[in-house]
C-alpha cells in the first residue's frame, strides 16, 4: 500500500486522516496541498478516481465561488491545478484510487486487501 495524503495544515480533516493511518500503524507520505499542490498526472488520476471537479471544490476555499462561472470543466481543472487552495482536504490517495475528505470506512477496505 502506497498511502499519500494531500492536506491543508490547518484542516481538521487532514489531521483526523493522519491519526487514522497511525492508528493503524499504516505508512503514509503527507504532502501539503497548498505548497505543493498535486501535479498535473496526480490530479488526473484523483478526478477519475473521484468522479469529477465538483467532489475536488472546497466550497470553504477563498475563490471557490470563481468557479462557477467557468463554462468548461477543463477551464475548472485548470484552475484547480493553478490554485490547490481550492481543493477539498485531504486528498488520500493508494495507487489509482483516491478519496476526498475523511472516508475512513475506505481506508479500512484498503487496509485489509
Amino acid at each position: 500500500m502506497n498511502i499519500q495524503i494531500f492536506g491543508k495544515s490547518k484542516s481538521f480533516d487532514t489531521k483526523k486522516a493522519e491519526r487514522w493511518f497511525k492508528e493503524r500503524g499504516v505508512k503514509f507520505q503527507s504532502v501539503d496541498l497548498v505548497r505543493y499542490g498535486l501535479s498535473r498526472g496526480e490530479l488526473d488520476s484523483v478526478l477519475r478516481a473521484v468522479g469529477g471537479v465538483d467532489a475536488l471544490v472546497d466550497p470553504k476555499a477563498k475563490g471557490a465561488e470563481s468557479l462557477r462561472y467557468l463554462a468548461y470543466e477543463a477551464d475548472k481543472i485548470e484552475k484547480l491545478y493553478e490554485e490547490p487552495s481550492l481543493l477539498r482536504a485531504p486528498i488520500v490517495r493508494n495507487g489509482k484510487r483516491a478519496t476526498v475528505g475523511y472516508c475512513p470506512e475506505v481506508w479500512d477496505d484498503w487496509t485489509k486487501e
